[in-house]
Order: C-alpha cells, then structure tokens, then sequence
C-alpha cells in the first residue's frame, strides 16, 4: 500500500494546487452549452413536459378504467372510453419522448465536440510553464474524460432528474388531493428519498469521486511517460521495473475505487430501506383508507400505478444524483480551463506583426520566474543588429534561453520593453510574431505525421515543390527519397523513426520554408556525428545567410564565425566580442574554451 501511494504521489502533478470548479460554474458551463441550440432546446424541454403529463395521467386513467370495469356492464361505454384514452396517453408517452430525442441527438453531439475543441483551445493557450509542469497524458485524460462527463451530466439532468422531480411532486400533489394523509407521507417518503441522495452525493462520495478521478488521471499521465519513453525503458531494460511502477499506482486506484464503490453500495442499500417503506406505507394506508370505506378498488390502481411511478423515479434520482457527483468531478478540470486566464495573451487592439530587417532591442528589461526571489534580468539593455549571428555562451541558468523565449514572448517581462523590427511584442499578436521566427531545437519534435505535413508545418499553404526545395537546401531530400514511401513516410511520434540527424534536417528544412527574418538555434549539432554534423553545418550556414541569427551555443565549434558571442553570467552579459577578441581577453568565456575540447561548453 505504502509502495502504491509512493508511486502515485509522482504522478501527482499541480493537483492539490489545480484550480476545481465549483458546483455553479459546472452549472452555468452545461446551461450555457444548451442555450447555444435555443430552437432545438426549447423543443426538446416542451416535449418533455409533455411525457411527464402523460406519465402522471397514466395513474389516474388506470383508476378510472378500474372503476368502469368494477361498475359492471353498465359502464361498459365508459369503460371503452378508459380505454381508448390509456392507449391515447400511452402513445403519447412514447411519441413525446422518442421525438425528443430527435432534437436532443445535434444538442449532444455539437456540444460534446465543441467541449474537446475547447478544451484543446484552452490547454494550447496556457503558458510553456504550465505545459512543462503538467503531464500530457494526464491534460489528454482530462479533456477528453470532460467529453463523456458532459453527456452524463446532461442526459441525466434532462432525462432523469428534471422529469423525476416533476412527476414525483405532481404525484404528490394529486395522491394529497385524494387522501391528504397518503399525499403527505408519498411526500415526506420522497424528500427524504432526495435528502439521503443529496447528502450522500455532496458529503459522503464527494471527496472520493475526486480521489478516484486523480488516481484515473495518474494512470493516464503514467502510460504516457512510459509508453512515450519506451526506448529509454528498453534501452535499459526497464521493463519490468516500469510494469512494478504502474502496478502501484493501478492499485492506488483499485482501493481508492473501491472505497467509492463500497460507499455507493451504503448508499443504495439506505435509498432501497426507503422504496420499501414507501411500498409498505402506501399499500397499508390505501388498505385502511379502504377498510374505512374511502377507497375504491381503483383507488387501489391508482396507489399501486403510482407506487411504481414514483418508486422507479425514486430509484432513478439516486442513481442520478451520484451520476451529476460524477460527471461533475470528471468535467471540473476542463471548465476550471475555461475558467483560467492564459499568462500570455494578446492586447485586445494587438496588430500582426511586421516582418523586417529582423533588428532586436532589449530596453531596461526586468524579469523574473515566478517564485525567483530576485530578477534574473534587472534593466537588461541590448541591441541585435539586423542581420547579425549572435551567439549566447555562458553556465547553466545564465539566462540564454530566456533571452530566445523573451525575444518569443513565451514570457512577458515585469518592466522595459522588448522591441522586434520596432514594434513591441507586446502590442503585436503572439502567433504573428513566432511566424516571423524560425526555430530549430537541440532535439527537434516532430509530429506522428509525414514528413511532408511535418516540412510544411512551417507554411502549410506550401507547393510540393517548395516543400522538396526546402529539404534539399536542407540536405535531407536523399534520405527521404531513399524512403519506400518518400514524403508521405509517417516519422512517429516525435520523429522516432528517424535518427538524430534526419530530425535535424527535417527541423531545418521547417526553417527554410519558414523564411524568417530571425532565426533562434538551439545548437542543434550538439549531438550529432561527424559527418552528419558537417551535412547540418552546410546547411545552418546557408540557412543564416541574411537573416538575424541567434545561437545557443553548447559547443565552441559552432560559434567562431559569429558576428558578436555574449557571455552571460547570472542574467547579466560579462563579456562580448568576437572569438578571437574574448580569447584575447582571458576572462570567463576564455576559460570555457579552454576545456571545450573535453566538455560542451554550456556545462561548464
């Protein structure tokens, strides 16, 4: 046990911080989704108001058509008259809840989808630190369980409970009209029919429905990172460790789903403890009522036609409360998402960005991570000429890729300005200025897609001509051509089937097509042969040509021919210049290089 929640205490991501919705906003997220089909909603609700008219008169006609009968031949014209108008209500019964259906089918259907749409809108909006801290099997689990929440929560409320209470109070009201005494105990019977299912939904499951969605969702987030990192498990024979890992947290959900489900049984078993003294104190009350002389044999009908309406509706409101508890712990997260402002977002009169000469000016810059004590760029002034190849040295956490991802506006800054071609990226749309910047990673991901989808990721409006131009400027036309199926060969998921160069050459063809101003590399030699990092080098150097080059560099081979290299050393630039002036100069950069040969520079 304690192995299990070790296991699964990993997996547990930001849950315990993770924002929950709250019972009114799942409310106001449903309602609003019906609205948006107010033709067919308001359809679909009139004719369910008309089933729940034909469903208490069923009772009633049932206890005339008894009376009739008993009264003899003498009613025999009545009696048929009973009869016609039972088969007249029952087969309005089922025409008014089979056409509803007809309407509520497109209501489901667009709104289920609309909610993974959305769901997904939501998640990509969300910050690069919100998806490093999230795992992606976890966010997939979450969204798409949201999907089949939504139908629970809807067809239970609009099929179950909304018809449910109507019928249960329009007994009432009828049985009280009769026998005031049978009317009050029918509904004191059903109050506390919904008061044991209420309390026990909100109170006694709630917290372990939440539970057992965590423990689902870590299993999700679990078979992601193993099945995604299968070739580091079998690289070191992993296998059975991994199975022992996913052992535990499947029986952290085992018992904490068994609780939940024990704890249903309770439930039921107290709901049917009630069913049965409504049946009891029903048919015992009518007996009295009869034996008093105020009760016909079709009184009798109509007690025992109603016992079982209203036992069925009873039993079905149980249920359905502990549905809607489910359905609304399964959908919190995703109208949390909804809920969840991006950290990044547009200005409401942001402009697409102009694409120029690729100049960029860093003026008085403050940043920090959030929860860093103190800034990591504190007035950070800098000016990239257009055109220029910079490189970016210095130690772990100096601050070089937060110089590339500020440039990105992946983050905004506390104060200054950050300006591209002129324009602040703050005032700009975010995808209009990633546009205008090509990146090409240390490990390129690519898309379990062709390679020609994954090329013309860059400019999907892309000829097969351009697409095929780009790969051969990016010397990666042989070995697709090479391929049975050439460009329409599928790479995996993140390019696995290909080696570390073929993805490089894929990301750097991305690039060429991109034709951007400016171009960020992430040293993307740093783990390459020889003979495939000089094939990489030829086409980063035509790639470069003309436009604002910026590296990260890790390893010192890369950046010689660099117009200006910055040394960065706690979020400040200790040192500049070229490669031939930095060695002159003997301090930090200096240093790096002097152990290069045996280490990547970056490490040092």
């Amino acid at each position: 046990m304690d192995d299990a929640v070790s296991a699964a205490a990993d997996f547990d991501e930001d849950s315990d911080d993770r924002l929950k919705a709250s019972f009114g906003a799942i409310a106001r997220y449903v309602v609003r989704r019906w609205i948006h089909y107010p033709v067919r909603f308001t359809a679909f609700s009139l004719l369910t108001l008309a089933s729940v008219a034909c469903d208490l008169a069923l009772p009633i006609v049932s206890s005339g058509l008894v009376e009739a009968l008993s009264a003899g031949s003498s009613a025999e014209e009545t009696a048929w008259g009973y009869y016609w108008l039972f088969a007249f209500v029952a087969l309005g019964l089922y025409t008014t809840r089979n056409t509803s259906v007809r309407f509520w089918i497109p209501i489901a259907a667009g709104n289920m989808k609309s909610i993974v749409d959305d769901g997904f809108r939501d998640v990509q909006r969300f910050s690069a630190d919100w998806h490093a801290n999230n795992f992606a099997g976890a966010t997939v689990r979450r969204v798409s369980r949201a999907m089949s929440a939504y139908d629970v929560i809807s067809d239970t409320l609009m099929w179950f409970v909304v018809p449910s209470v109507l019928v249960l109070g329009g007994v009432t009201i009828i049985t009280a009209m009769r026998w005031p005494l049978i009317g009050a105990f029918v509904g004191a019977t059903i109050v506390a029919m919904i008061a044991i299912s209420y309390w026990s939904s909100r109170y006694y499951l709630a917290e372990d429905y939440l539970r057992a969605n965590d423990a689902d969702t870590k299993i999700g987030a679990a078979l992601a990172d193993a099945v995604g990192g299968n070739g580091t498990v079998k690289s070191f024979g992993a296998e059975e460790r991994e199975q022992e890992r996913m052992d535990a947290i499947t029986s952290d959900w085992r018992v904490k789903s068994e609780r939940l489900w024990r704890r249903g049984t309770d439930v039921w078993v107290a709901q049917n403890l009630v069913l049965l003294a409504l049946q009891a104190g029903l048919l015992g009350l009518v007996m009295l009522e009869w034996s008093a002389g105020r009760a016909t044999a079709g009184s009798a009908v109509f007690a025992i036609t109603a016992f079982l309406l209203v036992s069925g509706y009873l039993r079905t409101m149980g249920e359905s409360v502990r549905n809607l508890q489910k359905g609304f712990a399964d959908i919190s997260d995703v109208v949390a998402y909804a809920a969840n402002a991006a950290d990044i977002v547009d200005h409401p009169e942001a402009r697409a960005f102009t694409p120029a000469a690729g100049e960029i000016i860093f003026k008085d810059v403050v940043f920090s991570y959030q929860g860093q004590p103190a800034p990591l760029y504190d007035r950070f002034s800098l000016t990239v000429a257009p055109g220029e190849t910079l490189a970016l040295v210095g130690p772990t956490g100096a601050g070089k890729s937060t110089f590339v991802k500020l440039v990105q506006r992946l983050y905004d800054v506390a104060s200054g300005a950050i300006l591209v071609d002129g324009q602040d990226v703050r005032t700009v749309t975010q995808s209009s200025l990633r546009r205008a910047i090509a990146v090409v990673p240390q490990d390129p991901a690519l898309f379990h897609r062709s390679l020609h989808d994954n090329i013309a990721y860059a400019r999907p409006d892309a000829s097969d001509a351009e697409i095929e131009a780009a790969a051969r400027r990016a010397r990666a036309h042989d070995f697709i051509a090479r391929l049975p199926k050439g460009y329409a060969t599928e790479v995996g998921e993140r390019g696995v089937k290909l080696s570390g160069g073929e993805r490089q050459r894929v990301a750097l063809a991305r690039a060429f097509l991109a034709d951007a101003p400016i171009l960020i590399l992430d040293e993307a030699t740093s783990s390459l042969d020889n003979e495939t990092e000089r094939d990489v080098q030829a086409a980063m150097a035509e790639l470069m040509l003309g436009r604002t080059t910026i590296v990260i560099a890790h390893r010192l081979s890369t950046i010689r021919s660099a117009d200006r290299i910055l040394v960065f050393d706690r979020g400040r630039v200790v040192e500049q210049g070229t490669h031939t002036e930095l060695l002159r100069h003997g301090g930090l950069y200096a240093k790096l290089a002097a152990v290069a040969g045996r280490e990547p520079i970056a490490a040092q």
